[in-house]
């Protein structure tokens, strides 16, 4: 319970400091303006969750800078008109709609399946896509909602796609947009929250732990296969999906927090980067590598459970165990 306590605060204080607009502001002080400048004409691009918020800023980058990019949404009228404004802002005709309701692992399956069936290399896969659902929801597969979008959905499909990546390499990346929450919890195998009552928060923030444990994962797993694997945390950002989860933190915290753009900023900066100055595993945040524990925070050596916690991904997506691949 101390050490619970402990997390909280500490993560309280550093987000105060660092993941609000201002810390936004101080560390771009240290940004390189080359960095962003570096195209992306003829490189294929999937983004989950594009049709607002993080998802919405992070296409309309890649495509700016000329990537073909695969928006991928679960409504498809609010899909279309997302797709029609990149289009119309960038003038990037190569900006494509998908739909795929993440929640569902049947319809991961049939999106991967037409989606790779094309044969067509995948330069970048950005996971955005996410979910904090303050109470407890079963999907109609029996999942619990938060754990099947963040993290099955997740996994399921970077799994997928992986002959895609690796038709890409050796400049191929999957980056993962974790949050700056899982800061406050170890990992868990208790995946669905089975044990004790239900918190929202919480389950979300175990969720993104998971994220950030399951690309260091991929890393290890897949280091020959030529993909590098990165997750990052897009700091406080004034999304659709945070004024509607949480409200009064929203209201709170008015005028404090970053826009899509900012929060959208190192995910499109590790899209870009030559895979020489990134380090494949790790986490980031506002274009610099950052740690995945608060000092004194007891969750380091939970990242060991992250093979039995892969299997049983792997088992709830209908995918043979990890040592079988």
């Amino acid at each position: 319970m101390i050490l619970k306590t402990w997390r909280k605060a500490a993560l309280v204080l550093y987000a105060a400091t660092q993941f609000t607009k201002s810390g936004f502001m101080e560390h771009a002080k240290k940004f390189r303006e080359g960095d962003m400048k570096i195209r992306l004409d003829g490189k294929n691009c999937l983004v989950t969750g594009a049709n607002s918020g993080i998802g919405f800023a992070t296409a309309e980058g890649l495509a700016t800078r000329g990537a073909t990019v695969y928006m991928l949404c679960r409504n498809k009228e609010r899909g279309e008109a997302a797709l029609n404004q990149i289009r119309s802002k960038t003038g990037n005709a190569n900006v494509h709609l998908e739909i795929c309701d993440l929640s569902s692992i049947s319809e991961v399956k049939s999106f991967a399946s037409k989606f790779t069936s094309r044969e067509k290399p995948l330069h970048v896969l950005v996971n955005n896509a996410g979910l904090l659902e303050r109470k407890h929801v079963t999907t109609a597969e029996g999942l619990e909602l938060n754990f099947a979008v963040n993290v099955a959905a997740t996994y399921f499909l970077t799994e997928l796609v992986m002959p895609l990546l690796e038709k890409a390499a050796p400049d191929a990346r999957v980056i993962t947009v974790s949050s700056g929450g899982m800061y406050a919890e170890p990992l868990n195998k208790d995946l669905q929250f089975n044990d004790g009552k239900f918190n929202g928060k919480q389950q979300f923030s175990r969720n993104k732990r998971v994220q950030v444990a399951v690309t260091e994962w991929w890393s290890e797993k897949y280091r020959d296969k030529g993909v590098g694997f990165y997750s990052m945390h897009p700091g406080l950002v004034d999304t659709p999906g945070v004024a509607k989860s949480l409200p009064e933190s929203s209201e709170k915290l008015s005028g404090h927090l970053r826009s899509n753009e900012e929060g959208a900023d190192t995910v499109i900066w590790l899209a870009l980067q030559p895979k020489e100055k990134l380090g494949t595993g790790a986490f980031y945040f506002d274009r610099a590598e950052a740690p995945k524990h608060l000092k004194f925070a007891g969750t380091v050596e939970s990242h060991a459970q992250i093979h039995s916690i892969v299997d049983n991904i792997r088992s709830i997506c209908g995918l043979p165990l990890a040592a079988n691949i």
